[in-house]
């Protein structure tokens, strides 16, 4: 059954297009009310009017993910408005062009760190606190299956993606007896920025030339539905025992969240030196 998600409020970063506006527009279908949140003033607007359309509450508020300040403002204006934060989408992210590490800017190689990982750990550091107090809420980290391949030419997104995974899984020990879940997500793979700044460029026809054909063909893409029905699956909290786990949006997550309590003792779905 579809999940139904009123009274929740949720934040949602990278809100104005891909994966970002697709997971607001589903949240919010579903009865949950939306902050979405980027750099992109113009496409949070074009996400908040659509959700407005279609008969849900939204707030566009323009932010950067690597302020600390920002993130305060975020919340605040999110909790004065629509009520507390019970669920925070980490989705902002960055991807560079594709290439040797010997080569690439250190400061390139930097940017994408802080905007994939602190971006969520300022974002977690800015709504635990008051989902701790409240003992109810949920955070949603978006990975990537690119976090589970060690493939050369792209060191500064696939690290800062395996990061993610250790981070939820971190965050959701420490919160796991005060009401807390936390989940990381593969969404799938879309026409996006990410990709054109990853392979459809020249230096990733050259450094990544069968993941540049592969995504250029079309074989590699999988529609928004997926992740944002995967993101509220989540956010109904049918998924809570598997809490610290890494799911796709591409699989049957319904089953695995039945499978929890095996899935936790044999300790699945996360990342472990094999034997």
């Amino acid at each position: 059954m579809p999940a139904d998600l009123t009274g929740q409020v949720a934040i949602v970063t990278g809100g104005g297009r891909g994966f970002g506006q697709a997971i607001a527009q589903q949240l919010a279908a579903r009865g949950a009310a939306v902050t979405v949140t980027s750099r992109t003033p113009a496409q949070l607007e074009e996400t908040k009017s659509s959700i407005e359309a279609a008969g849900g509450k939204a707030l566009a508020i323009g932010a950067d993910v690597n302020s600390q300040a920002d993130w305060d403002k975020v919340v605040a204006e999110t909790e004065a408005k629509l009520g507390p934060v019970t669920l925070l989408v980490s989705n902002a992210a960055l991807s560079d062009p594709a290439g040797p590490l010997y080569e690439i800017d250190p400061d390139v190689w930097q940017q994408t760190l802080n905007t994939n990982v602190m971006g969520s750990v300022r974002g977690a550091r800015a709504v635990l606190p008051g989902m701790v107090e409240r003992r109810n809420g949920r955070v949603i980290i978006i990975s990537s299956g690119a976090a589970l391949a060690a493939t050369p030419y792209t060191s500064p997104y696939r690290v800062s993606k395996l990061a993610l995974l250790r981070l939820a899984e971190i965050m959701a020990l420490e919160v796991k007896d005060l009401g807390v879940s936390v989940f990381a997500i593969h969404p799938g793979v879309i026409n996006s920025t990410i990709l054109d700044s990853a392979v459809r460029t020249e230096a990733g026809r050259k450094w990544v030339p069968h993941m540049a054909a592969m995504v250029e063909s079309g074989k590699a893409l999988t529609g928004t539905e997926q992740c944002a029905e995967c993101c509220a699956f989540l956010a109904s909290g049918a998924a809570d025992g598997l809490s610290g786990r890494y799911l796709s949006a591409t699989e049957d997550y319904e089953a695995l969240a039945a499978r929890a309590a095996e899935i936790k003792e044999r300790e699945l779905q996360v990342m472990r030196l094999t034997q």
